[in-house]
């Protein structure tokens, strides 16, 4: 599995969507590709979903 797969991995429904609207207008103004910018968009999301669910693990480990 190679870097873009994995950051495409995670785009389904509305986020899939964005990261289409995105990725054509950034490509165009940068060195990326298409499917490096979804890629990019994907892993943004990875790591939020990564960090909500520290802060959340973080919080229920201070209640106990």
């Amino acid at each position: 599995m190679d870097a873009i797969s994995f950051g495409k991995a995670g785009l389904q429904g509305w986020r899939a969507k964005l990261a289409d609207a995105l990725a054509d207008p950034v490509a165009r103004h940068s060195r990326l590709t298409d499917d490096q910018v979804r890629a990019a968009v994907g892993a943004l999301f990875f790591v939020l979903s990564v960090v909500y669910v520290g802060q959340t693990l973080k919080r229920l480990a201070a209640r106990t």
